[in-house]
Formats: structure tokens, sequence, C-alpha cells
């Protein structure tokens, strides 16, 4: 492999005007796609085989014109101090909101509080239920804007009115804190080349790679019915993967011209050597993100294989573009060691000859190896302790911050009716197989109201047909809790009992069922997908490392920096330490998918570390140094930009941490807190105390395995021993087109 992609970064480098336009073509194929691209619609969200799921298909079967997937608001009314809601006046100006907020064209129904018993028994709360016919997406601005107006007509003559419901749903932001990240990975880039032009084209080339890349999710949004949050998550990975791939070939090619190579040399050897590493860097993340489909939840598999796709663009990028920008620039790329005057180049330097930091860090750690592996060990499991405690769930209306209108509805409505009105159960009845439908609604209906933790169950409601119906079930507890989570349970076994007494079968659905058919589905698929990445991965790791413990060592430390992180979050988002700090609101169960999201996007965001530096350790034993020799070398050329690495990723995920949406915000900060103890905890420090432990039995492998696997030369081996006759045969041009710059 390293021979081929010298290959290519010869030709890269020599073609740099045509891969140059190739790129800028395909930068503005997709920009015009994106553009002229209909809007997204509906972003579904089901979760096959889930029982919520099947009884949501069954409605949309057996009632037709419910508009099951429908936008709905509630507006809650609250009567001044004193009142009631039931005094004349403020009646009024209900009935006079309500008939204001059916006038709308996508409004399929609204029910009058005074009709449907939907006041408070204190008769200081009520609430209006609207339903739209169309998706929360999909409502038009003008229809929010009528449901905004109505409820502030209603405040203005004099009532406290707050408006819940998926109807005010709106685009997350960001926020400028992205921005900041990207300025901080800039100056990163500065202080690790010592050059303003080199630490352009890692960020120049990461843009470029997220813009193709989320340009084209755009343009395909409606067409595959992606959301916005998909377009995030790739650029979010994108952009951080894309500066690191970059970065890696541009210090490798600094260090080639260090060593006294021609420039177009020096770009073929960097794509040969480090660009085998992020070959098989980029692999891992490709694997680990595309394997989120065994789980099974359409939008979770559509976001990693989106984000999976951004990442191979950042691979060809990083092997193509810059190469080719490397020959633009010239001799305006010093050596490795240099820095431009305008950065103190050509200045003396204070101590020549000193060991670098990377040096001498390894050096302290290979003497004291079995201290630095217990601290490091000790401190991430101290960091994961919080994980014991983890709770899921799906954020709803009571998770988001108090200042936001949905928030003050839900505490609304949990005062005037209970916490469990929040999230009332739907059990959809189907008796189209029994001799008595009638009977087995009430049948159904009888059962439900001798559970525990039952404060209301409506009467059934039938179709059209009278073989199907739904019954509303209200908990005493609010929709996350762990009792209301039972209920459910309890409700569905009762299923199996009515089905042998009335031939019908009783399902259980809603927000709440199906956000906890969510969470055990993701719980369910967390050791397989486990299992399967992780798999994956260490068998392509042996192939690229030549050895079985080296790829056991990283898997094992890929889980202690991923429970840790774990810890981490839940020590912040359900616990609330340091909440303030990172501008968390409202603390609650952590999202159902995020443990299963961060054991797939860690472990290949840590094998990028794991991959750039150990094959320099790899590289340096294949050519004859001691293994505990290697390990210094390792750290020698790969520490500093390891660590840069590190750094920018952090950066960039921490700019996430300031998106208005809880899911993007929790992401953001696992993402970065992770990469933090992957890279400066396992990799730098209980990494290199293994290695000197282990030795030369570190690079074992069995003869048998040795003659299967296939030799894919990451280390460059192939390159010392290509002569010039080979290069010339390979590149007849080669010799006549060489740039002198």
């Amino acid at each position: 492999m390293a021979t081929m992609l010298y290959k290519l970064g010869r030709l890269a480098f020599r073609r740099r005007h045509f891969v140059a336009l190739i790129w800028i073509a395909l930068l503005t194929l997709a920009g015009v796609g994106a553009a002229s691209a209909p809007p997204a619609g509906n972003t579904s969200f089901s979760i096959p085989g889930t029982e919520a799921q099947k009884a949501f298909d069954l409605l949309e079967q057996r009632f037709p014109g419910m508009s099951a997937d429908g936008a709905t608001a509630r507006v809650v009314f609250k009567a001044p101090s004193g009142e009631k809601m039931t005094d004349k006046l403020n009646k009024a100006t209900v009935e006079k909101t309500v008939k204001e907020l059916g006038s709308g064209s996508e409004v399929a129904s609204v029910a009058d509080p005074y009709l449907g018993h939907a006041v408070s028994k204190n008769g200081t709360i009520a609430y209006a239920s609207v339903k739209y016919k169309v998706s929360g997406m999909e409502l038009k601005d003008s229809t929010r804007d009528a449901l905004k107006g109505a409820a502030q007509h209603a405040r203005d003559a004099g009532l406290s009115v707050e408006v819940g419901g998926d109807a005010l749903s709106a685009t997350p932001e960001t926020g400028s804190s992205e921005v900041i990240g990207i300025g901080i990975a800039a100056v990163v880039l500065v202080i690790t080349f010592g050059s303003l032009l080199a630490a352009g084209f890692p960020l120049l080339t990461a843009i470029i790679g997220v813009g193709i890349g989320v340009s084209t999710i755009t343009a395909l949004a409606s067409a595959l019915d992606l959301g916005s949050t998909t377009s995030t998550l790739a650029s979010m990975i994108g952009l951080a993967v894309g500066i690191d791939y970059a970065l890696f070939i541009v210090s490798r090619y600094r260090a080639e011209l260090a060593e006294g190579r021609e420039r177009e040399e020096a770009a073929g050897r960097a794509v040969g050597t480090a660009g085998s590493a992020v070959v098989f860097a980029g692999l891992t993340v490709v694997i680990a993100l595309v394997g989120l489909s065994v789980v099974n939840i359409p939008m979770l598999t559509k976001m990693g294989v989106a984000a999976a796709g951004t990442v191979a663009i950042a691979v060809l990028i990083a092997l193509t573009l810059i190469p080719a920008l490397l020959g633009y620039a010239g001799r305006k790329i010093k050596p490795a060691g240099e820095k431009s005057k305008l950065l103190g180049g050509g200045r003396t330097p204070k101590k020549p000859g000193r060991p670098n930091m990377g040096t001498r860090w390894a050096s302290f750690v290979i003497r004291r190896p079995v201290a630095v592996l217990l601290l490091g060990v000790l401190g991430l499991g101290a960091a994961a302790i919080p994980a014991a405690s983890l709770e899921l769930g799906l954020p709803d209306d009571g998770s988001q911050p108090t200042s936001t209108t949905q928030r003050r509805a839900y505490d609304l409505l949990s005062e005037g009716f209970g916490p469990g009105f929040n999230g009332p159960l739907m059990v959809v009845v189907d008796a189209k197989g029994s001799a008595d439908p009638e009977a087995a609604f009430t049948k159904v209906g009888n059962e439900i109201k001798g559970l525990k933790d039952v404060v209301t169950v409506t009467p059934a409601q039938a179709n059209k047909a009278r073989d199907t119906a739904t019954i509303t079930v209200v908990p005493k507890s609010k929709p996350s809790s762990k009792t209301t989570e039972d209920l459910v349970h309890a409700i569905r076994d009762k299923g199996a009992d009515i089905t042998k007494e009335t031939d019908s079968k009783l399902l259980v659905t809603g927000t709440t069922a199906m956000n906890i058919d969510v969470s055990q589905k993701l719980n369910d698929a967390l050791l397989p997908y486990l299992a399967l990445v992780v798999g994956l991965a260490f068998l392509l790791l042996i192939v690229v490392f030549r050895s079985v413990l080296v790829p056991l060592k990283a898997a094992l430390g890929f889980l202690l920096s991923v429970m840790a992180a774990l810890g981490a979050v839940v020590a912040v988002f359900q616990w609330g330490w340091l909440s303030s700090l990172f501008n968390v609101e409202e603390t609650g169960p952590v999202m159902s998918m995020m443990p299963i999201f961060m054991v797939g996007v860690v472990f290949g965001l840590a094998m990028d570390y794991e991959v750039f530096l150990v094959t320099r350790m790899r590289e340096a034993f294949v050519h004859g140094e001691k293994p505990t020799q290697a390990v210094v070398t390792g750290f020698k050329h790969g520490a500093r930009v390891v660590t840069a690495a590190a750094v920018i990723m952090i950066a960039v995920f921490s700019g996430f941490i300031g998106s208005s949406e809880s899911m993007v915000k929790m992401i953001g900060f696992g993402l970065a807190i992770a990469v933090f103890f992957d890279a400066f905890i396992v990799r730098m420090a209980i990494v290199p105390a293994v290695l000197a432990l282990l030795g030369k039995r570190a690079w074992w492998l069995p003869k048998w395995l040795d003659r299967v696997l296939p030799n894919v030369d990451v280390e460059g081996e192939g390159l010392r021993t290509l002569s010039a006759a080979d290069r010339k045969d390979a590149d007849p041009d080669g010799e006549r087109e060489l740039v002198r710059v």
C-alpha cells in the first residue's frame, strides 16, 4: 500500500492543477445540488420491530384520517390569582382563542377545554389541544406565527398562556462557539507548524471536505428523509478528522524535507507513510459509523452512513489535495524544525540539540512504566464511576430550559393535572379477530383501571369499522420515570391474558412508550454492536501492526476511555456537576442513543491516534531499533502531531456544546471529553507504558498468521527498497517534471 500511495502522492504533487480542479468541481457540483434541491420534508422516526411502532402502523391503517404523525400543540391557560378558568370573562377569552386556533388551513382539529373536560379540578388551569395535518417540520411559518399570535392575544386579555408540543419545534442553532472551536484549531496548527501557510492547508481541505459532504447531504435530504441532526453530525466529525488527517500528512512532509529530500519525493513519501496510517484510521472510523446500522433504527443508520461518507471524503482529500497544495506552496513550506520569518524563523534556538518534549516524555514513561500505567488506569476508573448510575431516556418538553414556553407549559400541566399528564399512553386494541369487539374494548379498559400508577383511563374510541379502538391512559408519574416504564410493561403483560379471553390484541404506543422501546432496543443492541465494531477493527489493526497484543491493548484502552467519558456525561448532564459551566439548564436522563453512539464514534476516532502513533513505533522497530527505543522514536516524531490533533478535535467538538439542541450539546461534550481521555491518558501514557513492559513481545505474531495476513506495508518498508530506477519506471517523466521551487 505504501508504494501505491507514494506514487499517488507524487502524481498529485505534479498534476496539482488537475487535482485542484477536480475538487473544486466536486464542491461546486455539491453546492449547486444543495441549492437546487427541494427542502427536506417530514423526517420520520420509526423503530422497526418495537410494539410502539407496530401500534403506530396499525393506527395508520385503521384510522386513515387520524393524521397520526401530524404535529400537536397544547395551549395551556392559567387564570389570574384569585380567579378560575370557569369565570365568565376567562371562559370567553379561551373560547375566542380556540376559534382563532382553528382558523388555519393546516389545522386538523382543536379541542375546546370546556367540552373535553380539560379544566383542572381546582379550576385554575385549562388547556386546548391542537392537531395539525402535517408534521412539525413541515408546518409553515405562518401557521406557527398564528399559534403564537393566538396565545399572545389571550395573554393580552389577562391570562397566563404557554404553548407545548412539537408544533413549535425549530432547527437547532450551534451558536458562535463552533466558530471559536475552528479558531482554536487554527491557532494550534500555527503553533505546530510555525507557518501560517502550512497551518492553513488542513483547515482549507477540511472545510472543502465538509462542504462537499454537508452539501451532498442537503441535496439528498428530501429524497432520503435526512434530518438536520444528520448534517450536524457529519460536519462535526468531518471537520475534526479532516483537519487531523491533513495534519498528519503535512507534518510527515516537513519531516521528509528535514531529511534532505526533494519536495516531490517528500510529498510522495509523506502520502506513502502517513497516508497509509490515514487510510486505516479512516477505515476504523467508517466501520464504527456504518456499524450503527446493526441497531436497526433508520435515523441512526442514516446519521452513521452520512458521517462515514464525510470521513471517506476527508481521507481522499488528504491523500490527493494536500500533496497538490504542497506543490503550489513550494519553498514556503519549511522543513520540520524551521519556522517562517513571520513567526520567528531564522533565530538560533536557545538549546540546540535538546530532545523534544515527546522524546523526554516517552523516556520518562519507559523509566516508570508501572507507576504511569497504574495512575492512568485508576484515574480513568475513577472518572468512570458515575457511569454506574447511568439513566437513559429521550428528551421531552420536561428537559427543555425553564426559559422556554414549552417547558413552562409542561410545568403548568403537571401542576394542574399531575406529572403523568405530560406523558399519556395510548393503548390500541385490535379486535378484528374478536367475536365481540365492544366487549373486548370494555375488558381492556377495566383491566387497566385496576393497575397501580393509573390516574385516568378514557373510554375506548373505536374506528368506523368498529374493529379497532384507542384508549388513553394517564399515569401518576412523569414520562421519564421508572414507575411509568413499569406501568407500560404491566399493561403489555395484561395483553397476553386479554388475547386468550377475547381474541383481541393489545398494543401500547405514544411518545412515552416509544421512548421506552427505543431505550430498550438501544440497550439490547449495545453489546452486539460493540462486538461487531471492535472485532472488525481488531482484525484490521492486526493487519496494520502485524501483532496480536498491540490491537488488544488498543481495544482495552478504548473501553477505558469511553467508560470514563460516559461517567463524565452522567456527572454533568444527569447529576448536574459543572452544569452552569456548560450551559446545561436542565439535568435528566442521558439520551438513549448516547452510549451506543459514543462507542461507535469514539472508537473510530481513538484508533486515529493509535494508528498514527504506533505505526511510527512499528516503523522504527521494523527498521532495526530496540522495542523501547522504537517507543521513544515514535513519540519523537508523533507526539507533537498527535497532541495537536487531539487539541484540535477537542476544540471542534467543544464548539457544538453551544448548540440549542440538547442531543447535539451532549454529543459535543461527550466526544470532546472522550478524545481528551483517550489521547492524553490512554495513547500518550498507558500505551507507551504497556509497550515498555511488553518489550519485543508486543510485536509477536504467530507464524501461521504471519503467512496468512496480507502485507499492507503501512510502515513504508517498500519505499526504502524502492530504487531510483524503479521510481523512474513508475514515473518516466518524474525526473524531467520535478518541480524546482
